[in-house]
């Protein structure tokens, strides 16, 4: 029994390792197939011929070979027959073997030959790289190369897509065959002209850029009701990406104002309540940036989850930083607004050299989980990188946490007591010096989880909450001090505002003009957006 349990074990063992050794062997026989020795052993007039075999043989296992045919850098070892890759041009020349990837630094360029490639053969090698990828099993292999053959279509791959149109059961996939199709008919000069402007006419509704071009091309054309259509359809395309594109700068500025929320919403409690001018509110940020940094250091394996483990690990980092600030320093400067406003600015300058002197002054860089990487395309003219749509909704999602915090719980209770009337609260048996803590804990915490966020979009780096400090207290002031509805408001407008002022006026100037913006409305509106109201206002 042990004999046989052993040699059952045994064999589990080796049997990853014979899978192996298979798909190794797999390789090696596809690698030596008769037929690709003979494609450099054949004369280019004869190598159609090959091509018909190789496909019929390789299928989609022989797309890179295809390719790198298609691109001119296919070669092959003139000692032992072994196709290569060329890579790189003039002196940083180098060669991989076909299929397996691996360089071979040894061979010269002496040592090899071009598997030639003429114009007929460029012609096959499209149709047949076309059919393969046509055909796949997957709709998105199926639509992106449809896409990629609107500009290089011809005869040979029309007649492909006309065969397959039919067959076709995905509708995006039938949409973009039906582009394509119409895309060459309006170019073709032998049809007639009923025919090319209604070809124009279903291109009008495209917003792919080869069909812009495509059109483009046409408003040059000897007919003249060719190149009017042409003309018109193109006017009707680019409206419509004019309006995208104003949905696109409308989706930089909510996502420029997600970061200032979660930068400001901390500020605006400290200051909402305490009334301190916290300098190193930055500083908060960075922190939070940092443990970011340092978490995935931590979890090298498991970059898709750190985020999950640096969320809670910023906000008590970053939390318990502001407690201690606020009961060694901040508690000793109650109602001396400039003092704390130079104590926190000290404290600023220590924990950033602190940051300089633990991880040194060069940036670092944080991975985004896969999940986060990559864009939700709408169109091919308009896609929202999914990093940005995630900080928003999470920047909601802790609004709407210390909203409901603050109204429910009887910390915000507290709180709100303090923000009211310290002395009356105090007097009612309310424990200021313990809120006082907590609340900008509270503050700093947030700003912790901003910085989480921030390393999802920039470097991390010792300056990086000065960037968003100015930002910050322009959004509390703005918005109103100490109201959170104010705050949030004021976030998404000033952010909105920055990126419809930044293509015509640049970056630099649509910040000075939005901070002379608000310093005019603060002359008009001292107390903001949303002031406070009863005793909260003296």
């Amino acid at each position: 029994m042990n004999v046989i349990l052993t040699l059952c074990l045994l064999l589990g063992a080796l049997m990853p390792f014979s899978s192996a050794y298979a798909a190794t062997g797999e390789a090696s026989a596809q690698s030596a197939s008769p037929m690709l020795v003979e494609l450099t052993k054949t004369k280019l007039s004869k190598m159609p011929a090959v091509l018909e075999k190789l496909e019929a043989e390789g299928g989609d296992a022989y797309l890179p070979l295809f390719r790198t045919w298609l691109a001119g850098n296919l070669y092959y070892v003139k000692s032992d027959r072994t196709l290569v890759e060329k890579v790189g041009s003039g002196k940083q020349v180098t060669y991989q073997v076909m299929f397996s990837g691996e360089s071979r630094p040894d061979i010269t360029k002496k040592q090899v030959k071009k598997v030639k490639v003429n114009n007929k053969l460029r012609s096959l090698l499209r149709s047949v790289i076309a059919r393969i990828q046509l055909t796949s099993e997957n709709p998105k292999v199926r639509e992106g190369a449809v896409r990629e053959l609107l500009a290089k279509l011809d005869k040979n791959l029309i007649g492909i897509l006309e065969t397959l149109y039919v067959e076709e059961e995905s509708r995006d996939v039938k949409a973009m065959m039906g582009t394509a199709l119409s895309l060459f008919a309006a170019s073709d000069k032998s049809n007639s002209q009923s025919v090319r402007l209604s070809a124009i006419e279903d291109l009008s509704e495209s917003l792919e850029n080869d069909v812009r071009n495509g059109l483009t091309k046409l408003t040059n054309d000897s007919n003249e009701a060719i190149a009017a259509a042409a003309e018109k359809a193109l006017v009707s395309i680019n409206q419509r990406v004019e309006r995208y594109a104003l949905v696109d700068q409308l989706f930089f500025g909510l996502s420029l104002g997600s970061v200032l929320l979660l930068a400001s919403i901390g500020l605006a409690i400290t200051f909402g309540v305490m009334g301190v001018i916290n300098m190193a509110h930055g500083e908060m940020i960075m922190l939070g940036a940092y443990t970011t940094y340092v978490v995935q250091l931590m979890m090298p394996n498991h970059i898709d989850y750190s985020i999950w483990v640096a969320i809670p690990a910023a906000f008590l980092v970053s939390g318990l930083m502001g407690v201690l600030i606020e009961r060694l320093v901040i508690c000793r400067l109650h109602g001396r607004p400039l003092e704390t406003l130079l104590a926190t600015f000290g404290i600023s300058l220590i924990l950033q050299q602190l940051v300089r002197t633990i991880f040194s002054p060069l940036n670092r860089q944080v991975s985004t989980p896969s999940w986060m990487s990559g864009s939700l395309e709408i169109n091919p003219v308009l896609s929202l990188t999914l990093n940005r749509l995630y900080i928003l909704a999470f920047a909601l999602l802790v609004f709407m946490a210390l909203v409901l915090l603050l109204k429910k719980s009887s910390l915000g209770l507290n709180v709100r007591a303090v923000s009211q009337n310290r002395n009356m609260a105090k007097a009612m048996g309310v424990k200021t010096e313990w809120v006082d803590a907590m609340t900008f804990g509270l503050g700093s915490g947030i700003a912790g989880i901003a910085g989480v966020a921030l390393s999802q979009l920039t470097n991390v780096g010792p300056n990086l909450g000065q960037s968003y400090i100015i930002d910050s207290f322009m959004v509390v002031v703005f918005g109103g001090v100490g109201n959170l509805m104010g705050t949030l408001v004021a976030a998404f407008t000033l952010g909105i505002a920055n990126k419809f002022l930044e293509p015509t006026t640049g970056a630099v100037l649509a910040a000075i003009l939005v901070l002379v913006f608000i310093i005019l409305f603060i002359q008009k509106r001292p107390k903001g957006l949303f002031p406070q109201k009863g005793r909260a206002a003296e």
